[in-house]
């Protein structure tokens, strides 16, 4: 995993373990490596990725079960669209309408590019 500066290692780690759900790779209910294996994989502190995992309970991504190990946890996918949809609100959408008002680009002019990609995704 490349690291970037900018984010905690752990909420890094966290948004793998995410991207990897979002990607089918772990669906619901399925056992995820344990914290030491995720952290031999990623070479990290185990202690690193037990927090990620933390983080990833508290936010109803991952179900612990007694003695079997991190699961992800019924609804997840859903979990993980509205966090990705808060962080895009919140973070990248407030430097596009920057951007947008620096070059003068209209709602209109977005809208059209959007269809425009749209159609192109379809066919």
């Amino acid at each position: 995993m490349d690291f970037k500066n900018q984010k905690a290692i752990y909420l890094q780690i966290a948004e793998h373990v995410m991207d990897q759900i979002l990607s089918g790779r772990y669906p619901e209910d399925a056992k995820l490596p344990s914290v030491r294996e995720y952290a031999a994989d990623v070479e990290v502190n185990v202690n690193t990725v037990a927090r990620s995992f933390e983080w990833l309970q508290l936010h109803d991504i991952v179900t612990v079960r007694r003695g079997l190990g991190n699961f992800v946890a019924p609804g997840a996918l859903r979990e993980i669209e509205a966090i990705r949809k808060e962080e895009f609100f919140n973070e990248q959408l407030p430097d596009l309408f920057q951007s947008m008002q620096t070059l003068g680009i209209t709602l209109d002019e977005v809208v059209t590019q959007y269809n425009k990609q749209e159609t192109i995704t379809n066919n």
